[in-house]
């Protein structure tokens, strides 16, 4: 993430509640979620992403690019004109 500016070094991972997946619009995971989410306004999007643990760095480069896309791509999905 260095490469593309973000600076990660002091961010660890937490544990995002099943209120606060509730409370969103949209939440898309990496795939292969046994996420169950009672709101049923909720849009769960799976990705289905490779895990890039463990990866040499072109592919979790690949793996990279390919999540800014489809941020990008569900950006423009609810603001087209932008």
């Amino acid at each position: 993430m260095g490469e593309e500016g973000f600076d990660l070094s002091e961010r660890t991972p937490r544990e995002v509640s099943t209120d606060e997946l509730e409370s969103c619009d949209i939440v898309a995971t990496m795939g292969c979620s046994t996420l169950e989410l009672d709101a049923e306004t909720v849009d769960v999007r799976d990705w289905a992403l490779d895990d890039p643990d463990g990866q040499e760095m072109e592919q979790v480069r690949e793996i990279r690019d390919d999540i800014e896309q489809r941020v990008v791509d569900l950006f423009d999905e609810f603001n087209p004109d932008d």
